[in-house]
């Protein structure tokens, strides 16, 4: 592979990568400010946070909605170019979908809720206009 073209691709799987990791510290960051909320220790000792009652189900949901961007950030990286685009835009969009599903109960959730749509939405539009690097700037292999 020429140089160039593998610059290019490198450029844009760190770039979908580091956009992953700024979503995933969102999230982590907003379950954390959420811990620190009055009564939030107390609703956790009854089994139902938010009017939700704490199943195994539901924490399996939780699971599969984090490991989604923990996976991205490696995939982003060491995918090739064409699943590479495709699986981009589907985990993020998977992600949105997720995150507007889970419902917003105050103002801090609606702020990150907010800020991970709106990243996720340049993450699918990079990688909707990602060039495929075989055919950029006239090159060919």
């Amino acid at each position: 592979m020429n140089i160039t073209k593998q610059l290019m691709t490198m450029d844009m799987k760190a770039k979908l990568s580091t956009v992953w990791i700024f979503v995933l510290l969102n999230i982590i960051f907003r379950d954390i400010h959420e811990m620190l909320k009055p009564g939030f220790i107390e609703e956790v000792m009854t089994g139902i946070i938010n009017g939700n009652q704490l199943t195994e189900g539901l924490f399996l949901i939780g699971g599969i909605m984090i490991e989604v961007p923990i996976a991205m950030v490696l995939l982003s990286r060491v995918l090739k170019y064409g699943i590479n685009r495709w699986v981009n835009i589907i985990a993020g969009a998977t992600t949105i979908a997720f995150i507007i599903n889970t419902g917003v109960t105050d103002l801090d959730d609606t702020f990150f809720a907010i800020i991970e749509v709106m990243a996720l939405s340049l993450l699918i539009w990079q990688a909707w206009k990602w060039p495929n690097p075989e055919h950029s700037h006239g090159l060919k292999t």
